[in-house]
């Protein structure tokens, strides 16, 4: 099941962009988002506020990339933080199972995304900065709970 609403943190100065329009897209971003907002490390973020220009491998134009979350720590370290399942960062397989379609769809997305994340991590190196792609395993080692409902509680 996929979530989608508006987050509204509970340390609002940590939040640099517009606090009015912080959208989580899944249940895993949502959660990032509370892990941001509660993490003494972190001094400042934002979710979709950084956009990276970038050329698409599937139709050679130009489009914009709205970073998951840019973040910078206590340390100084600045991450570009793109949230993925695990299973949609490795090429697609094509099996007999599957219908022709079906991995047209996940080649061509595949190849969206590559395209994506190249642009963000050379947008990265160009500012010193790190680019990451957290998966489901990212997420369970610095403590996010990936899996279970969504937190009765409405954010907003």
């Amino acid at each position: 099941m996929a979530y989608r609403g508006s987050f509204l943190p509970k340390y609002k100065q940590k939040y640099s962009g517009d606090i009015n329009k912080i959208t989580y897209r899944s249940l895993w971003e949502l959660r990032v988002m509370q892990w941001l907002d509660f993490n003494p490390d972190v001094i400042q973020w934002n979710s979709e506020e950084t956009i990276i220009p970038y050329r698409c491998k599937t139709d050679g134009r130009m489009h914009r990339y709205f970073m998951d979350f840019t973040v910078q720590f206590n340390t100084g370290v600045v991450l570009l933080v793109e949230v993925k399942p695990k299973t949609q960062t490795e090429p697609p397989k094509n099996t007999q199972k599957k219908k022709p379609h079906k991995f047209l769809t996940e080649t061509m997305t595949f190849a969206k995304n590559t395209s994506k994340w190249y642009a963000a991590k050379k947008y990265a190196q160009d500012r010193n900065w790190e680019f990451q792609i957290w998966t489901e395993d990212s997420l369970k080692s610095i403590g996010i709970n990936v899996t279970g409902k969504k937190p009765p509680s409405k954010q907003r």
